[in-house]
């Protein structure tokens, strides 16, 4: 859950690497450091921001400008706190050859024992220091080895996963890349090459990348790279021409990226659809499962795995398969699918979301439903990342490179993905041409509402300021709301560090009634969909104890102006639709709320945006 930048070519190699690390900012970190090879191996790392680097290594850097080669890092710490030393990269002592490391090494408390039985001395608490040692011990064995071959055998010592960068003054034209489990992209430039963990910070300098996939390992000089396996297997790697600009990840005049984001969502919901809604036939065109479909329509049961945000949007795609294609569907969190030896096999389909396309606990559902002969489907957003390779089918949402940690517009695509797949398992089989029509019209006409719920963010932050200093906010909804009310909840805790409790309006009264009193706000999803009436009474429910309430109703709802202390209005749509426009306000009341409270809200604290580590 870090970044990763590298860099070799004519180029001084420092600002890229700073400015690369500046990309990764939204993956979340809490140290930063960069390595520089001129003639000797230079590394400068601190606790805090990649600025902080930048300004207290200043000196260091105009000493080492001459350097074109180096590698960056920014880290996330699982094994010992954030400090200086525990930051990447992490050196030999010799002082001659550095390493980088993203993902989780599960042996290296054996291997670090080891390692000090042979006189080796550590100096962080981390398990990315045994693999620098580990390098260094297998080269001393035998010092005519190429770097390639000792990073082979080291890897071969080596459970858990990596993305691995190592540089030496050893072999001083040369970076040696290796990935399991953990992404890494090559970006190719004209006599010069990029190393990153994903394209953010290669778009300003190339947009041809080749991906790695697990169990490979490259060898980047100035002339050019080589793809093998860890057993030595020669790779032809296919060059990827990034379908996103700089443009894209700035912040187009908003303060912060998650407002931007939010803000984008209208044209996100036309770029999923685009292509694929024809409504003058009354058709959804998903070529990315074409060949696939009649099985995904025969299947006796859908799976459907995901984490965090992409979860909720699962718990959604779940209402949506049902509703339409009455295909049954389960749900499940990635991190328990992998670890309950789920009963999954030929016949099912499983279906895994993922924003980055590379959540681990995604990526080892995915291969334990294709060991046990299930169909593959994935949802994501990344071009070329491991879900869309390992897939056996899938479809890319188009929502543009999502910087934010909080996922916004993420959600709203992946939801319209599984709308759109809901109606095109339902063709032939539950619904009728005509009511298919219908249901994409709807689906059509849903930009126009999201664009006329953001024209509300004036009213939302003045709300926002009511309740920004509450401690606790419960969130309710029912049917297709109650996901949403999921979300709601998630976001607000994410960002503001308020705690936050989603509950299915209905399971109130079996425990967290007993919550509300009048310092807790609670947030009622109540549109008028077939649980009107009982959302009502929830409602009442909720003022008999004092508790204050802030409701998300339907435009000309008037009887709910005298439940509730304030009243969000977005505009009436069917109940599938209704998701996708109740979870804006929800979006901008966290935004506000925590900007109030002066949190980071592109970077919340404790949080990585792309998990790759179990």
């Amino acid at each position: 859950m870090c970044g990763i930048v590298g860099y070799i070519g004519w180029r001084d190699a420092a600002p890229i690497l700073l400015n690369g690390l500046k990309r990764l900012e939204y993956r979340g970190y809490d140290s930063a450091g960069i390595a520089l090879l001129d003639e000797t191996l230079s590394v400068m790392k601190r606790k805090g921001s990649v600025s902080t680097l930048e300004e207290s290594s200043s000196a260091e850097r105009q000493r080492l400008a001459g350097a074109t080669m180096g590698i960056g890092h920014t880290r996330w710490a699982t094994h010992g706190e954030p400090n200086d030393v525990n930051a990447h990269p992490h050196v030999n002592a010799a002082g001659d050859i550095a390493i980088i490391h993203n993902g989780i090494i599960e042996n290296y408390s054996s291997l670090k024992q080891e390692l000090i039985a042979d006189g080796y001395v550590f100096l962080s608490e981390t398990d990315s220091e045994v693999l620098v040692h580990l390098i260094d011990k297998i080269w001393k064995l035998d010092p005519l080895l190429a770097l390639e071959r000792v990073v082979r055998r080291t890897l071969r010592h080596i459970e858990g996963a990596y993305g691995l960068c190592v540089l030496t003054a050893r072999e001083p034209d040369k970076i040696v890349v290796a990935r399991k489990g953990s992404p890494l992209v090559i970006g190719i430039g004209v006599g010069e090459f990029f190393i990153a963990s994903d394209a953010a910070p290669l778009v300003e300098h190339t947009n041809r990348v080749v991906y790695l996939s697990d169990g490979e390992l490259a060898v980047i000089t100035r002339d050019g790279y080589s793809v093998k396996t860890i057993e030595n297997v020669e790779q032809e790697k296919t060059i990827t021409q990034l379908d996103f600009s700089l443009e894209k990840i700035e912040k187009g005049g908003f303060e912060h990226f998650m407002l931007k984001e939010i803000f984008e969502q209208p044209a996100v919901m036309h770029d999923v659809m685009r292509g694929r809604v024809r409504l003058e036939e009354g058709k959804i065109s998903l070529g990315g499962i074409i060949d696939y479909l009649d099985r995904l329509k025969q299947a006796k049961r859908i799976v459907i795995c995901a984490c965090g945000t992409s979860w909720h949007a699962a718990l959604l795609g779940e209402y949506l398969i049902e509703d339409f294609a009455r295909i049954p569907v389960e749900v499940d969190y990635a991190s328990e699918f992998r670890y309950r030896n789920p009963i999954v096999g030929v016949g099912d389909v499983v279906i895994l979301i993922s924003q980055s396309g590379e959540t681990a606990d995604t990526l080892a559902a995915l291969r334990i439903a294709k060991e046990r002969g299930a169909l593959v489907l994935g949802i994501c957003n990344v071009v070329g990342s491991t879900i869309a390779r390992e897939t056996d089918c899938g479809m890319y949402t188009h929502a543009g490179p999502e910087i934010g940690v909080a996922s916004t517009k993420a959600f709203t695509a992946q939801v319209i993905m599984l709308y759109m797949l809901a109606l095109a398992l339902s063709k032939g089989r539950t619904l009728s041409r005509n009511e298919i029509t219908l249901s994409l019209k709807e689906l059509a006409a849903t930009p126009d509402k999201a664009t006329r719920i953001l024209e509300l963010e004036s009213q939302i932050k003045a709300i926002a300021g009511r309740f920004k200093d509450a401690k606790n906010f419960l969130y309710l909804g029912r049917g297709y709301n109650f996901p949403v009310a999921l979300e709601g909840a998630l976001k607000l805790k994410e960002i503001s560090y308020i705690h936050a409790e989603g509950y299915p309006a209905a399971e109130m009264k079996h425990g967290p009634i007993a919550l509300i009193d009048e310092d807790m706000p609670v947030i009622i999803i109540a549109t008028r969909d077939n649980t009107y009436a009982k959302i009502l009474s929830n409602i009442e429910e909720v003022r008999s104890r004092k508790g204050r309430v802030i409701a998300i109703a339907n435009e000309g709802d008037e009887d709910i102006k005298r439940l509730a202390e304030e009243v969000i209005y977005i505009p009436q749509a069917s109940a599938p639709i209704t998701p996708l426009l109740a979870v804006i306000p929800l979006q901008l009341l966290a935004y506000h709320i925590a900007t109030l409270r002066g949190c980071n809200v592109d970077r919340p604290r404790n949080l990585a945006k792309s998990v790759t580590v179990e």
